[in-house]
């Protein structure tokens, strides 16, 4: 089980660090419904990332055979890992120049008319169908499932994952249940860094896995 969870952490860190949904769920915290709102969004994100990876679980032939990786699940890294640098390269080539200021994403400015409900849907979204979130979560548990671990264990290694990847959206929900206002002034300074600095950060991250990706693919097939 350790050897599982040392092999998913980098990519749980991966989905940890991203940068548009904490900025968003920061954005919540200035909202008037920021005590439900911002809670349903975090029980969203957490559910997109279960769902996604109770999913690629259930696909057959991921499992390991003799102690060894499947061949489907050396396929699938492969596949995924080129998806990873396409969207990284793509994300790379659209970052804001020197001195440009990044715009937020237009949705951002209607967070404050949100409901508990379209504040959950967001969540989910952002983490179940977000690419890179989606690639790295099929990553992770294409890793659990090639582990040759029982029932159980995939359980357990799917949710220390996502307590991981779901952290950094937790820590600003829960500090703001717990200290209030007192935190809006750190928390708008770093929404605005998140914003900024969105795109290098995901390109990077896409990029890094993508190649470790490949590499595993590799590994497995050849």
């Amino acid at each position: 089980m350790g050897d599982v969870i040392g092999e998913v952490l980098p990519y749980a860190v991966g989905v940890a660090v991203s940068p548009v949904p904490i900025a968003a769920v920061i954005v919540m915290l200035f909202t008037p419904k920021a005590k439900t709102n911002a809670p349903s969004f975090l029980v969203g994100w957490v559910l997109g990332i279960l769902v996604v990876g109770g999913i690629v679980l259930l696909i057959p032939g991921l499992e390991a055979s003799d102690g060894d990786p499947s061949t489907l699940s050396g396929v699938v890294k492969g596949i995924v890992g080129v998806m990873l640098l396409f969207v990284g390269w793509r994300i790379w080539t659209r970052r804001p120049m020197s001195g440009d200021v990044a715009e937020a994403p237009k949705w951002m400015d209607s967070i404050d008319t949100f409901g508990v409900g379209k504040s959950f849907g967001m969540g989910f979204l952002l983490s179940a169908v977000n690419p890179k979130n989606l690639l790295l979560v099929a990553s992770a548990a294409v890793t659990i499932a090639a582990a040759g671990l029982s029932l159980g264990g995939q359980i357990t290694a799917l949710f220390v994952f996502t307590l991981i990847a779901a952290s950094t959206v937790a820590v600003p929900v829960v500090g703001y249940l717990i200290i209030g206002e007192r935190a809006d002034q750190a928390f708008a300074r770093a929404k605005d860094w998140l914003i900024q600095n969105n795109s290098v950060v995901m390109a990077v991250l896409l990029l890094f896995f993508g190649v470790s990706l490949i590499g595993d693919s590799v590994r497995i097939l050849f």
